[in-house]
This record gives structure tokens, C-alpha cells and sequence, in this order.
């Protein structure tokens, strides 16, 4: 499938995950590799994302930001007849919840878990690892009796909540309490298009 799309930033960021996404849907991309030091001095991210924060997308005259809400559109746009279609709006509801949680539950402290392994840490890494036990409970849980959050196959859900799970691997956050978790997340990140 032939698309006018570009992707804005580094795959060491979390245009990482919309990297992921447009590789698992097959689709042909170009991608501006502004890093997120330099975001300031990138005019054309400036026009596309007047925050001029990456990841930023460009869909022809269509521009986006936010990694997350750039992967709901790509797979609502791009997904039909794939497993990122979401079949009802019930579907479509449970991945948007999924990927929201992602966002407000772990994000932040595997966030500031991930700093510290790079050296760059506020102190608080007990509070960080304490932070994550509930909402990776939650996930552990949810996960009993199913290989993926929503439906039967690998979603928009599971690659947006493996995407910002993805970070416990640098962080070296120990998955052994949640073994549902590590399982699953060890099946999303062993997909081609993650590794890609």
C-alpha cells in the first residue's frame, strides 16, 4: 500500500511505537529521524506539531501528534481487514481503554525506572517499581485465560500497552511477580515488526 505518510523522530523515543505500527500494518513511510534533544531546531516538526515534541505524523495534508492517538488512527485509516480493525465499537472502546491505561498507569514510573538505568534518575526508583505493582497486578489479572487484551488475536491494544511495556527490558524492571505479563509482553516483542 503506497501512503504520502511521514513519521517524525527517533526510534529511541516513542516514535518507536508508531514506527511499530505502521510496520505491522505493511505500510510505506518515510521517516524523519528528529531526535528528541534537538526537536527545537526541526522547522518541518514544527509545522506539523506546534508542541515540538516527536513523535509527530504527516498523512498526506493530515498532521498528528501524540503516540498513541497516532496509532489509533493508523489502524482505524490503514487497518481494515487486519487484526487492528476492531470489529464493533465495543472492541474499538476496549483498545482505546487499554492504550489510555498504558499511558496514565505506567508510563511514569517505568519512566522514571528507565532514566535511572541510563544514569539519570530523580531517586525514587522503590517508588517508581512500588508505583507499578498495582496496575501490572491489574494487567497480570486481566491476562488469566487469554493470549491478548482484547478479542482473539494481537491488536492495536496489545502493541500500544507492549510499546510503553517495552521499556521494562532497558529498565530492567523484574517481570518474575507478574508471569502473565512476561509471557505476554515477550510474545508482542517478538514479533518481526517490533524488532524492525
Amino acid at each position: 500500500m503506497s501512503t504520502t505518510l511521514t513519521i517524525y523522530g527517533v526510534p529511541q523515543s516513542r516514535a518507536a511505537r508508531c514506527l511499530w505500527m505502521a510496520r505491522e500494518l505493511g505500510l510505506e513511510h518515510a521517516s524523519d529521524p528528529v531526535h528528541f534533544q534537538k526537536t527545537r531546531e526541526s522547522s518541518a516538526l514544527a509545522a506539523v506539531n506546534p508542541n515540538q515534541r516527536i513523535p509527530a505524523l504527516l498523512d498526506g495534508t493530515f498532521s498528528l501528534f501524540e503516540s498513541l492517538a497516532i496509532n489509533l488512527y493508523l489502524a482505524k485509516k490503514y487497518g481494515a481487514g487486519t487484526a487492528f480493525e476492531s470489529p464493533t465499537l465495543e472492541h474499538e472502546a476496549l483498545v482505546t481503554q487499554w492504550s489510555f491505561w498504558a499511558m496514565t498507569e505506567v508510563e511514569k514510573p517505568l519512566l522514571g525506572l528507565l532514566m535511572a538505568a541510563f544514569g539519570r534518575g530523580d531517586g525514587q526508583e522503590a517508588a517508581h517499581t512500588a508505583a507499578l505493582a498495582r496496575p501490572l497486578k491489574v494487567l497480570n489479572d486481566h491476562l488469566a485465560g487469554r493470549a491478548w487484551l482484547v478479542g482473539t488475536a494481537f491488536s492495536t491494544a496489545d502493541l500500544n500497552v507492549a510499546a510503553v511495556l517495552a521499556w521494562a527490558y532497558p529498565a530492567k524492571l523484574d517481570l518474575s511477580a507478574w508471569p502473565r505479563v512476561a509471557e505476554w509482553l515477550g510474545r508482542c516483542t517478538a514479533r518481526p515488526a517490533f524488532k524492525g
